[in-house]
């Protein structure tokens, strides 16, 4: 189920559609100046609604609805393009601005004149320092070109982009904790509502989307609703960009149609190639670090938004990592519950101490080899406790980890255990060979 032609990993079908004349030879910028000069802003957020475009930042809400929230009349409004992109197992954003950056400036561009923007900004991860330099050439080129300033094109819209980097925290790819960062406070989540389209940036009106998201609305604005609705399911039109690592032969980022099976995407000559070595899959994370695990008995789901949440999980940010039967799930469940506790920002106390309290348990029973059956009664009590009473989603996230693999493989668990109880508290195996 490949594509015929591209809708984001254009570079696939168009070499060096990273350079801003081959961009313009191929259509780049006209979706722009068509909806500038031709359609009004509200024909571009209905277009949108019509697309069923949904945010591939995570939680896959209708784009053009949220554009819709905006309170009527209320200006300065804001754009914010969400390029944080710190969920563990994630890299497609990378692609997207290596390979393909203007179409993403110009899904800022038209999307903010959509929503009657006229300043917009590009928040970056810190680290993706070359990223963040394409980006800002990509920017240039586009001011030079007159579809960026004052008065663009003779039709009195004016925008501005801006790129701000980060300093790396993960909690900052959560919209409020980003609009603090963007005003120069701790990178700390907002109490909602409040919600960012009705008071964000500086106390205005405030959408923010993701990088696949945008650069999703050029294509939709050029070839219309029909063609885009072509592509995915009724509920998830569309494509995706998944990112897929792990025990995989050919780790790396595919775009697919939503509806694509996972055994599709993993054992596909053209996308993953299959397991490593020719060994069973165990652990299926489809959507990042903070999606529930799914297992083998799995492979058949399809990959859209309402198949994995039948199925238990969820898509996410569409970081599909997969690993084999040498993985230990307790193991697994505490790297990366250390990595949720070192980017908890603190503020409530569910997350700040549950992440804590999670990794010094798990610590003890898979690094130091002392387990006790009261220890898992009491990794139960901490997830239990976390689910529910965080602020935001960075605590909910980090139950994600320890609740699978204690649901799914509480024998492993148990193994331990029973190794503590005979082997005198000597190091455990990380990985379990069979």
């Amino acid at each position: 189920m490949g594509l015929t032609e591209h809708i984001i990993m254009r570079e696939l079908d168009i070499p060096d559609i990273s350079d801003f004349a081959v961009y313009r030879r191929h259509g780049g910028w006209e979706a722009y100046r068509y909806a500038l000069t031709e359609k009004t802003p509200a024909d571009i957020v209905q277009m949108v609604k019509d697309s069923g475009l949904r945010g591939r930042g995570g939680a896959g809400f209708p784009t053009g609805m949220k554009w819709s929230f905006l309170p009527k009349g209320v200006y300065p409004r804001y754009l914010l393009c969400n390029c944080d992109e710190s969920e563990p197992g994630t890299f497609n954003n990378h692609q997207i601005i290596d390979k393909n950056p203007h179409q993403l400036i110009e899904g800022v561009a038209l999307s903010a004149f959509a929503i009657e923007a006229n300043t917009a900004y590009i928040y970056m991860r810190g680290e993706f320092a070359a990223a963040a330099r394409t980006l800002e050439r990509a920017i240039a080129q586009a001011y030079e070109a007159g579809f960026l300033g004052k008065n663009i094109l003779s039709t009195g819209f004016d925008l501005d982009i801006y790129v701000h980097r980060g300093a790396g925290a993960y909690i900052c790819g959560e919209e409020t904790a980003l609009m603090e960062s963007l005003e120069g406070k701790i990178g700390q989540p907002r109490l909602k509502p409040p919600f960012p389209a009705v008071a964000g940036l500086y106390g205005k009106p405030t959408i923010i989307n993701n990088v696949e998201t945008l650069a999703n609305v050029p294509r939709i604005v050029e070839k219309g609703v029909a063609w885009y609705r072509s592509h995915g399911t009724e509920k998830s039109p569309g494509t995706k960009c998944f990112s897929l690592s792990g025990h995989v032969n050919r780790p790396g980022n595919y775009e697919l149609p939503f509806g694509v099976p996972l055994r599709e995407l993993i054992e596909s000559p053209e996308y993953g190639g299959g397991m490593k070595g020719g060994r069973p899959v165990k652990i299926i994370i489809p959507g990042g670090a903070s999606a529930p695990w799914l297992t083998a008995d799995h492979l058949d789901v399809p990959l859209d938004y309402e198949s994995l949440a039948a199925a238990g999980s969820m898509l996410g940010s569409g970081a599909v990592i997969v690993l084999n039967d040498t993985v230990s799930a307790p193991h697994l469940a505490y790297k990366m519950d250390e990595f949720f506790k070192h980017e908890s920002c603190g503020k409530c106390t569910p997350c700040r101490e549950g992440t804590h309290w999670l990794v010094r348990v798990l610590h003890r029973m898979v690094e130091e080899g002392h387990a006790t059956a009261a220890d898992i009664d009491t990794l139960h009590g901490i997830y239990r406790q976390m689910a529910g009473n965080c602020f935001c989603l960075l605590g909910e996230s980090a139950v994600m980890p320890i609740k699978s693999a204690l649901q799914l493989f509480p024998h492993e668990f148990e193994a331990l255990v029973k190794q503590s109880s005979h082997r005198n508290g000597h190091h455990i195996p990380l990985m379990v060979h069979r």
